[in-house]
């Protein structure tokens, strides 16, 4: 007796098999956009190159990507690894400046925003986050502005 037929006599296992091929074609849906993602995102790669291979994945989907993963499947996690750490570096610089900016005020427009600057900046003095220094640079520039 073969699983088909077991699996019209048993629902259960009807139902496990239907769920374990959903399952493998969501996987290798995800695996042919990491593709596709990865053809797109390597710089050393030209542009007939990006879509000789793009090409072939979409002409010939499985052969294409196992192709694909045998020849280039070590730089893959090398390119997503650079990447993981630009956007970790940018972040980091993003949250740098937003601290900066917010320490000095940060360039808020509007009536009253220079008077509620100087508040700011005399209680970050009064506190002792700025210096007698930096706190009469930081007045300066909202005073000119």
């Amino acid at each position: 007796m073969n699983v088909l037929a077991q699996a019209n006599e048993y629902p259960i296992l009807s139902v496990f098999l239907t769920m374990l091929w959903f399952f493998l074609w969501v996987m290798w849906l995800m695996l042919l956009f990491w593709v596709f993602a990865d053809i797109f995102r390597d710089d050393t790669l030209g542009g007939w190159a990006k879509a000789g291979w793009s090409v072939f994945v979409i002409i010939l989907p499985f052969l294409g990507v196992f192709v694909y993963l045998v020849a280039r499947g070590r730089g893959m996690g090398e390119r997503q690894a650079a990447l993981a750490q630009r956007k970790e570096e940018a972040f980091r610089a993003y949250v740098q400046q937003a601290a900066a900016e917010g320490r000095t005020g940060g360039g808020a427009a509007g009536p009253g925003a220079g008077a509620d600057e100087l508040t700011k900046l005399a209680s970050l003095r009064d506190h002792g986050d700025l210096t007698e220094e930096e706190y009469q640079r930081a007045k300066a520039k909202v005073l000119a502005a």
